[in-house]
């Protein structure tokens, strides 16, 4: 190499490690206002809560150890394997995570290359002779804008509040998911046992109908008798077919919601074979804020709102970089690398605003708004939480209670219906006595089978209020 391209070398390098020597600048303070979790009015009880205060809940247990029935667990496995909506999330996890790299891409130098070829023609004024030239040069160059304001660390930060959010979001579809599936699951084994109710029912309004109508062809009945057993069996055929056509669209819903196309839903416990996770404490109130992905997403929403303010606000302040290159420079090609002319540069840019019509003051007003937008939804979220919370425990208490005295119900009616017939075959009640334990019997029925479904449902919707599985990787069953 020659001496020319030696000092060349030299100085260029002197001016990386000038630009490298700057590195300390970075420990300058972000601007922008430093991010604390807002005040939350949390109570000391959640609303319906029994028992004594404690730490555990029903939130830290799995999905798999909430809803034992084996038949819904390889449902709710094979939707979260197959759920567009849970995959869609997956991918927005991704891009949150790319945005990340690609905002923490400015804290570093910016390294390129740059090529160039000319060829002119020139000569001097009064000759007639014009020599023509030939110019190619080949450079790398570096542009690094130093950090002195945060600008850069406070869009980063935002880019991984955002990302943290959509790690939340992508949690809460999970969760409702999971409860999505079970709730309709056991919404089907309601429709079942409604129709196996309606189907046994129908039986029973058609032995009546043909007791009715044997004695009216004896002699000793009438044709009202007859009449109205009709209507009350015709009834419940229609019921039968409603409730079919019920089943089918709960069926396709559930495949919805596996990622499959329609079709048929195997079946496990039957309803009143349901067994849940025994009574488990709710956890304290204030385990809420960390446990709930929409209020973990509201909080990560505020976050990086906070850090837009401090970008709005370094905006305000100029902008410190340095810039190098070096190179060469040759009249032919080939020589650019090996004996042209060395070309470098290195230099310190400072650029800021004077005037901009206002902008960024504005900017800056449009994200303080937007922090205080971002508070508010934060809040709500939790007052919205708590009420959930309160609403699924006191269904859940009440429940039990409806469900016990609508059993008493039914076994009282079953034995009014079984002393009525005979009554009426001995002759000492009449047909109306018949056919009003009947009809009293079919809803009583009916009724509790609703009963059973909601008190498994209001399990799931205390599951979900709570942030269910949140300490536990719900995708994978140990």
């Amino acid at each position: 190499m020659s001496s020319r391209h030696r000092s060349s070398a030299s100085h260029a390098a002197t001016g990386l490690r000038a630009v490298f020597a700057a590195l300390p600048l970075f420990a300058a303070c972000a601007l922008g206002p430093e991010y604390r979790r807002p005040t939350v009015d949390t109570p000391e009880v959640t609303r319906g809560q029994q028992g004594p205060l404690d730490h555990a809940s029903l939130a830290d247990l799995p999905w798999w150890a909430v809803f034992k029935d084996p038949a819904l667990g390889k449902l709710i496995e094979e939707a979260i394997r197959g759920n567009h909506d849970l995959r869609a999330a997956a991918a927005r996890v991704e891009q949150a995570r790319g945005e990340i790299a690609v905002a923490r891409s400015e804290m570093l130098p910016q390294i390129g290359y740059q090529g160039e070829a000319t060829r002119e023609r020139a000569g001097a004024a009064g000759l007639p002779a014009k020599a023509t030239f030939n110019n190619f040069v080949g450079t790398f160059n570096l542009a690094w804008e130093i950090d002195v304001w945060g600008r850069i660390r406070r869009a980063t930060e935002a880019a991984r509040a955002e990302y943290l959010g959509a790690e939340a979001a992508q949690r809460g579809v999970l969760l409702t998911l999971v409860s999505d599936v079970a709730q309709a699951y056991f919404e089907l084994l309601e429709l079942d046992g409604e129709l196996a109710i309606t189907r046994s029912t129908t039986t029973t309004f058609q032995n009546t109908a043909d007791l009715f109508r044997r004695r009216y062809v004896g002699g000793i009945g009438t044709m009202l008798e007859v009449s109205r057993a009709t209507a009350a069996l015709t009834q419940a055929r229609a019921d039968i077919a409603e409730l079919e056509r019920q089943i089918v669209a709960k069926e396709n819903q559930l495949s919805t919601l596996l990622g499959r196309p329609p079709g048929e839903i195997i079946r496990g416990l039957e309803l009143e074979r349901e067994v849940t996770a025994p009574d488990v404490p709710v956890g304290l109130p204030s385990q809420l804020l960390e446990r709930r992905p929409d209020i973990q997403q509201a909080e990560q929403a505020l976050v990086a709102a906070n850090a837009e303010v401090g970008v709005a606000l370094a905006s305000f302040f100029p902008r410190l970089g340095l810039t190098t290159f070096y190179g060469g420079q040759s009249s032919e090609l080939e020589n650019v690398v090996k004996s042209g002319a060395g070309v470098w540069q290195v230099g310190a840019t400072i650029t800021g605003p004077i005037f901009q019509g206002g902008r960024l003051l504005a900017n800056y007003r449009v994200s303080t708004a937007a922090w205080d937008e971002a508070v508010e939804r934060y809040q709500q979220a939790t007052l919205q939480a708590f009420a959930e919370v309160s609403n699924a425990i006191v269904a859940q208490h009440k429940l039990k209670a409806v469900r016990a005295d609508r059993d008493e119900t039914v076994k009282a009616l079953q034995t009014s219906v079984t002393l009525s017939l005979q009554r009426y075959k001995d002759g000492i009640a009449n047909y109306f006595e018949v056919l009003e334990a009947e009809q009293q019997l079919f809803p009583a029925e009916l009724a509790l089978a609703r009963t059973q479904r909601d008190e498994l449902i209001a399990v799931v919707a205390l599951y979900r209020t709570l942030g269910g599985g949140w300490q536990t990787n719900a995708a994978h069953q140990p």
